[in-house]
C-alpha cells in the first residue's frame, strides 16, 4: 500500500467492518443503490453480501487525510461461472479523490499473461463530485474454462492527480457452468472449416463436434441437404461412396445442434471444403508399345512388361474381351504368353486403373509380333582365351581381341560384358571386342598371391533378337613376376665375439629385406670369402656369419665385412637378379692369455665349528685380467662330503651335526674369461676345524706357513686339435676317390667271373617263374619229371634249348 499525503484504499477485516481508521476520519462515505434489483446490497470488489459494519455499502477512496491499514491477510474473492459471456461485469469499485476537478487512474494487472479483462473503465459520480466508478469487465471473445483455469489474481492500482498511488488485489474465481456450451469456432457465427481431398476414403472421420465426448449429449443435423453423414456420437463421415472427383472445388456446410439430458444446448456449425487431389493420375509413359518376340515361345513365359505411373495401380485387358494368346498380371503388368507361339500378330488393349479409385484410369495399345528367328548363338574366335602379362602392364593395354559373329545377321551387333569373381572385374574390362587391363597389377600382394597369381573371368557376348543368343568365352589370365626392387641392408650391423670363439661359432646373423614376392627371398654371400685376413664365413641362406680361422684381438680388434644380398625367384627370368652390397663390423673382445694370480698361494686357517647354517672361511686374493674382469671359482678337491662352499671368491663352512676335530686340504681352482683355452691358477687352503672344547691357541690370528713338502702345483692343460679347412677338403675328396675306385674293382670282380662260352644276359621274369615252378615240382613228389631245359617244337619238329639263367631260347 502507498502511504503519505494521498488518500488510501481502506480494507476490510474478517468480520467485513473496515480496518485500519478511525470513523472520524472519513467523509465522502454514502450510500448508492448499485445493485440490480434496486435494494440497498454491498458490492466490494464484486463480492455480493460484503457489507461495512455500520459504515454503509459502498467501499470508497478517501481523500488526503484518510489512513488506511494494510490488508494483506484479508480474503477479496469474486465469483464466475465460465458461462458468463463476454462484457459481464466482474467487479465495481468506488473511487474518491481530494480534488473534484480531475479523475483518478486505475490500471489493470494479472499474474496471467493472457488474462480474459478489459482495461479498468472510469466513469463519474453523478451524485458526488468527487465519487468515480472503476468497474472490471470481461473481454470480447473472453474463453473461461473451470477446468483449465480456476482462478485469476488481479491487481488495482488507483492514482489521484497530485497523490500517492494506492493498489489491491483482487480474486476471480472461476466455478463450472451449468449450461451446455459448444467450443469456438465450432459455435461461431461462420462456423469452423474442414479441408478434405476429393480421394479420401468413404464414410471417413472427417470431424468431431466435441473433441472430449461428453456422455448423454445428442447430436442433430438442422440442414438435410449434404452427402455428409452426422454419427451419433458427434462425428462427421464422408460421403458412403465418397466425393465426386470430376468437380474441382466443393463446399458443404452442415448445421449441428447439441443438447444433453437436463435440456441445454447449443449450436454451431461446420464448413467442409473439398480439394481437389493432390495424388497423380494414372498415365502410360508410352500409349503405344509394340514387341517382337520369337516362334516358339513357350506357354507362361513373359513377352513383355508394361508400366503406368500412378497410386494403387492395376492392368486389365480391355481388348480382345477373350484374349487366346496373352495373359496379363493384374498387379505387375506382365504380360505372358498361354501357349507355344507361331508366328502370328496380335493387338491388345491394356487399361491401368486406381483399384481404390477405378474412374481415374488409362489406356495403352500393344502390338505383339511373333516372327521366325535364328536361334543359332554367336561364335567368337578365339573360343578360349589364356594369356601371360607381367605385373608392370600398364592399364589400358589390351590382352586379347575377339572376333565375333552373328549368324542370324540381326541388326544392332554384339554386347560384350565381363562375369567372373570380384578380383577379376576389377582388374580388367572390356571395351567392345577388346579385353583391357583395368588397374595396375600388382604381383608382391597377399591378395594376388591367394589366387595363384591367375585370374578367371568369362566374357559373355550377346546378340540381339527375343529371346537374347549369348555365347561364352571363357579367360585366364597369368600374372608373371618382375625384379623391381633392390634389397635393402640392415640396419647397424655391428657384432661382436670373443677372441677365443671357437671354429663353427655364430658371430650373429645378417637380415636383408627385398619387396618382390616372394617376400625377403635372399641369398647371402662374403665378398672375398673366408681367407686369413677375413676369418669368417656366411650361410647362404640364412646370413649367418661364424667363425673359420683364428682370431687375435692384439693383431686385429675389428674386421670390415662386406655381405652381398642377392634376391631369388623374383622374376620370370631367372638371370634378372638385384644386388646390394652391405657394410658388416665384427669386433672382438679380448680374452686374458695368462692365469690369474692368488696372494698367497697356499694359506692355514683355523675355525671353530659352530651351529649356524654356514660360517665363512676366508676371502681369496685373486686377480686376472688387467681390466679387471670377473673370476671363477671351483672346489677342485679335498671337499670331502661337502662341508665347504664357494659364494663367488668367499669360502664357507657347512656344520653338519656334532663335530670333531679334523683337517682338511683343499684345492681352488680360479680362473678368468668364458672362452678357450682356460688358464687357471690353482689355490691350496689346509683348514682346521675344532670343536669348543678342543683347546686352542689363543690367538686367533691366520698364520702363513709354508709346507714341509713341495709346493703342490697343478697344470690343466687342455689340448685340441683344429685342422684347417683345405685340410677337412682334401680328406674329403681323397675319401670320395677311395670309395670310387673300391667300386670300379668290385665290378671287375663280377665281370671276371662270367662265362664266356654261354649267352648270358642276366635273370628275367621268365627265369623266376621257371625257378618257382621247379620248387613246386620239388614240392610234389607225384609229378612227371622235372624239366631239363630242353623242348620240341609239334609242329616243325625243331629243338629249342632254354637257358636257366638268362631265360634266351637256342635252337638246335
Amino acid at each position: 500500500m502507498g502511504r503519505g499525503a494521498g488518500g488510501r484504499l481502506a480494507g476490510f477485516g474478517p468480520g467485513g467492518g473496515i480496518t485500519g481508521a478511525s470513523p472520524r476520519h472519513y467523509w465522502g462515505i454514502s450510500k448508492h443503490r448499485w445493485g440490480t434489483s434496486g435494494t440497498s446490497r454491498g458490492h466490494l470488489w464484486g463480492l455480493p453480501g460484503a457489507s461495512l459494519a455500520g459504515w454503509g455499502d459502498t467501499l470508497l477512496f478517501p481523500g488526503t487525510s484518510v489512513r488506511a491499514a494494510a490488508l494483506l491477510d484479508l480474503p477479496r474473492v469474486v465469483a464466475l461461472n465460465e458461462d458468463a459471456a463476454p462484457g459481464t461485469r466482474v467487479a465495481e469499485v468506488a473511487v474518491s479523490c481530494g480534488n473534484a476537478s480531475s479523475s483518478p487512474n486505475v490500471t489493470l494487472r494479472s499474474t496471467e499473461p493472457n488474462h480474459p479483462f478489459n482495461p479498468v473503465a472510469i466513469s463519474a459520480d453523478p451524485v458526488a463530485a468527487t465519487m468515480f466508478r472503476a468497474e472490471v469487465t470481461l473481454r470480447a471473445g473472453a474463453e473461461l474454462d473451470a477446468r483449465r483455469m480456476n482462478q485469476y489474481t488481479l491487481t488495482l492500482r488507483a492514482a489521484c492527480p497530485g497523490e500517492d498511488e494506492v493498489e489491491a488485489q483482487l480474486f476471480v474465481r472461476v466455478t463450472a457452468g451449468q449450461v451446455l456450451h459448444c467450443d469456438v469456432p465450432f459455435a461461431s457465427a461462420e462456423g469452423d472449416v474442414v479441408r478434405v481431398l476429393v480421394d479420401v476414403a468413404p464414410r471417413t472421420p472427417l470431424y468431431a463436434v466435441l473433441p472430449q465426448l461428453i456422455g448423454g449429449l445428442t447430436f442433430r443435423l438442422r440442414n438435410h441437404d449434404t452427402p455428409l453423414t452426422l454419427t451419433r456420437r458427434g462425428l462427421v463421415l464422408a460421403p458412403a461412396s465418397g466425393f465426386d472427383s470430376s468437380k474441382d472445388t466443393q463446399t458443404f456446410r452442415l448445421e449441428i445442434e447439441v443438447m444433453d439430458r437436463h435440456g441445454h444446448n447449443c449450436s454451431g456449425a461446420v464448413r467442409v471444403e473439398v480439394l481437389p487431389s493432390r495424388r497423380p493420375h494414372v498415365t502410360f509413359l508410352e500409349p503405344e508399345l509394340a514387341v517382337t518376340v520369337p516362334e516358339g515361345t513357350g506357354p507362361l513365359e513373359v513377352v513383355t512388361q508394361v508400366h503406368a505411373s500412378g497410386d494403387n495401380v492395376h492392368y486389365a485387358i480391355v481388348a480382345p474381351v477373350a484374349p487366346t494368346l496373352f495373359t496379363i498380371d493384374e498387379v505387375t503388368g506382365e504380360i505372358r504368353s498361354t501357349r507355344r507361339l507361331e508366328v502370328a500378330h496380335a493387338q491388345l488393349l491394356i487399361r491401368a486403373y486406381d483399384v481404390q479409385h477405378p474412374a481415374d484410369h488409362a489406356t495403352a495399345t500393344l502390338n505383339v509380333t511373333v516372327q521366325r528367328s535364328d536361334r543359332r548363338a554367336p561364335t567368337c574366335v578365339p573360343a578360349l582365351s589364356v594369356s601371360q602379362v607381367p605385373e608392370t602392364v600398364s592399364p589400358g593395354s589390351t590382352l586379347v581381341t575377339l572376333r565375333c559373329r552373328d549368324p542370324a545377321g540381326m541388326v544392332g551387333g554384339l554386347r560384350y560384358t565381363l562375369e567372373g569373381p570380384p578380383a577379376s572385374r576389377s582388374r580388367f574390362r572390356m571395351e567392345g571386342p577388346r579385353l583391357q587391363v583395368n588397374t595396375t597389377l600388382d604381383y608382391d600382394s597377399e591378395a594376388v598371391a591367394a589366387v595363384g597369381f591367375q585370374f578367371t573371368a568369362t566374357v559373355v557376348v550377346t546378340a540381339g533378337g527375343q529371346p537374347p543368343r549369348s555365347t561364352c568365352v571363357p579367360v585366364l589370365v597369368t600374372l608373371t613376376p618382375v625384379n623391381e626392387f633392390t634389397p635393402v641392408c640392415p640396419n647397424a650391423a655391428t657384432f661382436t665375439v670373443p677372441e677365443t670363439a671357437a671354429f663353427g661359432s655364430i658371430v650373429g646373423r645378417v637380415v636383408g629385406t627385398d619387396r618382390d614376392y616372394p617376400p625377403d627371398s635372399l641369398e647371402y654371400s662374403l665378398e672375398g670369402g673366408p681367407s686369413p685376413a677375413q676369418p669368417f664365413s656366411i650361410d647362404t641362406h640364412t646370413g649367418e656369419i661364424r667363425v673359420v680361422g683364428t682370431l687375435d684381438s692384439q693383431r686385429q680388434q675389428s674386421y670390415g665385412l662386406t655381405v652381398r644380398l642377392t634376391d631369388t625367384r623374383n622374376d620370370l627370368d631367372p638371370a634378372k637378379r638385384r644386388r646390394r652390397l652391405c657394410d658388416v663390423t665384427v669386433r672382438l673382445q679380448a680374452v686374458p692369455d695368462q692365469a690369474p694370480v692368488c696372494t698367497p698361494e697356499v694359506r692355514e686357517l683355523r675355525i671353530t665349528a659352530g651351529s649356524g647354517s654356514r660360517q665363512p672361511v676366508t676371502r681369496l686374493a685373486c686377480q686376472g685380467s688387467p681390466d679387471g674382469a670377473a673370476l671363477a671359482y671351483t672346489i677342485a678337491g679335498g671337499n670331502e662330503d661337502g662341508r665347504f662352499s664357494l659364494d663367488g671368491n668367499t669360502l664357507f663352512y657347512l656344520p653338519d651335526g656334532p663335530a670333531e676335530p679334523r683337517t682338511f686340504v683343499l684345492l681352488v681352482e680360479a680362473w678368468g674369461g668364458p672362452g678357450a683355452p682356460r688358464h687357471s691358477t690353482m689355490v691350496a687352503l689346509v683348514v682346521h676345524v675344532t670343536t669348543r672344547s678342543t683347546p686352542v691357541p689363543a690367538s686367533t690370528t691366520t698364520q702363513h706357513m709354508t709346507l714341509r713338502q713341495q709346493p703342490l702345483v697343478v697344470t690343466l692343460t687342455e689340448a685340441a686339435w683344429r685342422p684347417p679347412a683345405w685340410f677337412v677338403a682334401v680328406l674329403t675328396i681323397t675319401g670320395a676317390l677311395l670309395l670310387a675306385a673300391l667300386g670300379c674293382v668290385a665290378r671287375s670282380l663280377l665281370c671276371s667271373n662270367r662265362d664266356p662260352d654261354k649267352l648270358l644276359l642276366g635273370k628275367s621274369s621268365w627265369d623266376m617263374v621257371e625257378q618257382r615252378g621247379g620248387e613246386e615240382e620239388r614240392g610234389h613228389p607225384n609229378a612227371s619229371c622235372p624239366f631239363d631245359g630242353h623242348a620240341q617244337d609239334p609242329c616243325t619238329g625243331r629243338d629249342y634249348l632254354f637257358n636257366s639263367v638268362t631265360g634266351v631260347r637256342r635252337w638246335v
